[in-house]
């Protein structure tokens, strides 16, 4: 039987990544974007697109029509990346009402297999450095944040189903970065502000960045390898602010930055930033949520997806490097304008 790919979020970074990485395999498939975006991520590639709101269980009817002719492999990539520290319901809605609506329609049409992309936010923090593994139960009050709460609870809505019979593989990214991103993703606006010259200082801290490609292939990987009812990290490693800020100045031949803002003033002036972006109608590079994260744990093992996925990971520097490339390209940057 022909294989179907139905990606949802198919026009956002990992989307748009997993997409043509499915078409570079020759594989057919059906990309459901939200209705009136004008993303450009997709152009040029031999994709089915169906446009809706997830958000309504009927709008996704036209996504799973003939499903039931192929062999259909769900990859459910939509959902809002938030550091924002007020509730914002259309957060929840997409997150977690999105996603049980998803599962309705795979259990309706008996697809045969969901993969969900989780985040490593659902899972709870350890301390003092403490490893950071796989879990099987998730509770939205064990973890900080709107963003991993809803994630949190939409990938216990998932492991739920598993129960009812439907086939699902989780898949918990950490911070993604790389090229391709045509939106305003956190990582993305980082190298921006840097290469611009708008960032003029930095704070002491990190987090475990990796490369969208490598989240790409290991979620591929997933659709034949991964174990019903299993969740997979896939992560790198903790990097510092500081040393990817050097390396984009080693890589970009700019001054390195100098100034660090200590951790009191960032945490002070956070609601102030947050205020400043809103009113400039921009997603803010930091606050108070984005410094707690800087701080956390992120000593997330990927050993799992590694044994049983074949999952590899790419350096740093090949990341930020593909990443300015990307941007000059797309004439993101004040200079290739």
């Amino acid at each position: 039987m022909t294989r179907l790919y139905i990606v949802t979020g198919a026009a956002g970074h990992l989307g748009n990544t997993i997409v043509r990485d499915l078409c570079r395999m020759g594989e057919r498939v059906r990309c459901f974007v939200m209705t009136d975006d004008p993303s450009p991520a997709l152009d040029g590639l031999n994709i089915e697109i169906v446009y809706g709101d997830i958000c309504q269980l009927s709008g996704l009817d036209p996504l799973f029509c003939d499903a039931d002719k192929f062999e259909t492999i769900v990859i459910h990539a939509a959902g809002i990346i938030s550091i924002a520290t007020k509730f914002d319901q259309n957060v929840y809605d997409v997150n977690v009402t999105g996603t049980l609506n998803l599962i309705t329609q795979c259990q309706k049409h008996r697809v045969k297999r969901l993969l969900y992309i989780s985040s490593v936010h659902a899972i709870p923090e350890q301390p003092e450095r403490q490893v950071i593994r796989e879990i099987t139960d998730f509770d939205p009050a064990a973890v900080e944040g709107l963003y991993a709460k809803t994630k949190a609870e939409a990938t216990k809505l998932v492991l739920a189903s598993v129960t009812a019979g439907l086939d699902c593989v989780v898949l918990h990214p950490s911070g993604i970065g790389g090229p391709y991103d045509y939106g305003h993703g956190h990582f993305k606006q980082l190298v921006m502000d840097f290469l611009d010259g708008r960032l003029t200082a930095f704070i002491n801290g990190g987090y475990d960045f990796v490369d969208v490609r490598d989240v790409s292939q290991g979620i591929i990987a997933a659709v034949d390898k991964g174990r019903t009812g299993e969740c997979y990290i896939l992560s790198n490693r903790f990097v510092a602010v500081s040393e990817l800020l050097h390396l984009l100045a080693e890589l970009s031949g700019k001054k390195r930055l100098k100034t660090i803002l200590p951790l009191w003033f960032a945490q002070l002036t956070a609601p102030l930033a947050e205020l400043w972006y809103h009113l400039k109608k921009q997603k803010p590079l930091y606050t108070r949520y984005s410094l707690y994260t800087l701080g956390s744990n992120s000593n997330f093992s990927h050993q799992k997806a590694d044994t049983e996925l074949g999952y590899t990971t790419r350096s740093l520097r090949e990341t930020l490097q593909d990443t300015i490339v990307f941007l000059q390209q797309t004439n993101s940057l004040k200079q290739s304008k």
